[in-house]
């Protein structure tokens, strides 16, 4: 019988494939998508922390309901309205496309706008109350 040679332990590295076909596959589930960032939910949530922080500071402003329109379905002679103010119904209606949209001329960025938009809030909430905007800090301090 002929002597077989001695063979050489030769390690394989890693398969490019697998028993079955799917080994080195990536795996099925998708990596998780970035949350959205978009310029409807920036209006939303700057309009939500300013009125949570009104809500907290005054009492009057706690069962009123802020909403949020595109565009005012009424005109008004001095221009176009940013918000509208109901006391009858306890409702503050802010209006996102004039809001973010008549800024001054070079001063359309996200610093800006979000100051537009939180301006926007403490006038109407002022309005709502009968006071000025730069009252509406806690307990009623000048800031």
């Amino acid at each position: 019988m002929p002597r077989r040679r001695p063979s050489r332990h030769v390690t394989r590295r890693g398969a490019r494939h697998g028993r079955h076909g799917r080994l080195g596959r990536s795996e099925v589930v998708r990596p998780p998508l970035p949350p959205l960032d978009g310029r409807l939910d920036r209006f939303e949530i700057t309009v939500g922390s300013a009125v949570e922080y009104l809500r907290g500071a005054w009492e009057e402003l706690r069962d009123v309901q802020f909403d949020i329109s595109a565009m005012p379905l009424h005109d008004r002679q001095d221009g176009i309205p940013r918000w509208r103010v109901d006391h009858t119904v306890k409702r503050v209606s802010l209006y996102r496309v004039p809001i973010e949209r008549l800024l001054p001329k070079g001063h359309d960025d996200a610093l800006h706008r979000r100051v537009a938009i939180e301006s926007a809030v403490f006038h109407a909430a002022a309005e709502y109350v009968g006071r000025e905007p730069w009252e509406l800090g806690p307990e009623g301090h000048d800031y």
